[in-house]
């Protein structure tokens, strides 16, 4: 199985390993977890260390105390502003630009990455959870796009925001700056599942990472590659290019393993303890 290299310290966010699953949580609950530069940094070091970790299969993503984000650390992007230099790089083009880089990251992990939503997510945190794979929301989650009311636009989110919710809905959401309660963001297809409370959110997670789990990890990294691959491709290329990668995937390690233990009715290897 390969591994990667030790997880890096994170000041900003708590890590937690259970079984095939990795918990990272957006630790800044005074500023109602608010992404900043170093937050960004800490996302990207985690997800590029796990990148080539085939043990871990499921990335939990939330963030502490009732909020999961609240969106761009707004006092950092002023001060980048308006201490930018009179010559040279754009210091807020490139914050904003490695923040769309992250979010890039995250939807091409090769682990199912699952968002909980608790409370508001806001801009860049609304970002955050489209980004994910699949979407698990509390009924005090709260998803809004503020960026008109503070004279800006919502920008390396809108890639992720219109393949979950259509361009109609996006552009009634980044025009208004509405919010929108669990209830309709359940409706509209940014929450995949409604958990009325803390237990249920915790159920939830656990049967959905044991079933997860079932699968092998480098078939969970190809799926999630082929569907991103279908959305740019034309259909007769797309399915000419699959045809060769399940090929190959049938004859790799994974699938004879897989179909050994279909024909002998036992776990395949790659099966971890139950959470």
């Amino acid at each position: 199985m390969i591994m990667s290299s030790a997880l890096p310290d994170c000041e900003t966010l708590l890590l937690d390993r259970k079984g095939a699953a990795l918990f990272i949580t957006l630790n800044r609950p005074a500023v109602r977890n608010a992404l900043n530069s170093a937050m960004w940094d800490q996302i990207n070091a985690v997800f590029q260390a796990i990148a080539p970790d085939r043990s871990i299969k499921i990335v939990v993503l939330r963030g502490a105390g009732g909020t999961f984000c609240s969106g761009g650390d707004i006092g950092e992007r002023s001060q980048l502003r308006d201490n930018a230099p009179l010559e040279g790089g754009d210091p807020v083009a490139e914050r904003n630009r490695r923040a769309g880089f992250i979010f890039s990251r995250i939807d091409e992990a090769p682990q199912a990455v699952i968002a909980v939503v608790e409370g508001p997510a806001l801009g860049g945190g609304f970002g955050l959870a489209c980004a994910a794979d699949i979407v698990i929301g509390s009924s005090t989650a709260r998803f809004g796009l503020p960026e008109v009311t503070l004279g800006l636009a919502p920008a390396q989110i809108v890639p992720f925001l219109l393949r979950r919710i259509g361009p109609a809905r996006l552009r009634r959401l980044a025009l208004t700056a509405a919010r929108i309660d669990a209830a309709e963001a359940y409706r509209i297809g940014i929450i995949d599942e409604l958990c009325p409370d803390e237990a249920a959110i915790e159920q939830r997670i656990a049967a959905l990472a044991n079933e997860i789990d079932r699968g092998a990890p480098g078939a969970i990294s190809v799926a999630k590659q082929l569907i991103r691959q279908a959305e740019l491709t034309d259909q007769s290329g797309f399915l000419d290019q699959a045809s060769q990668i399940i090929s190959r995937m049938t004859q790799g390690a994974e699938g004879i393993e897989g179909a050994a233990a279909f024909r002998e009715k036992r776990a395949p290897s790659w099966r971890q303890t139950r959470m």
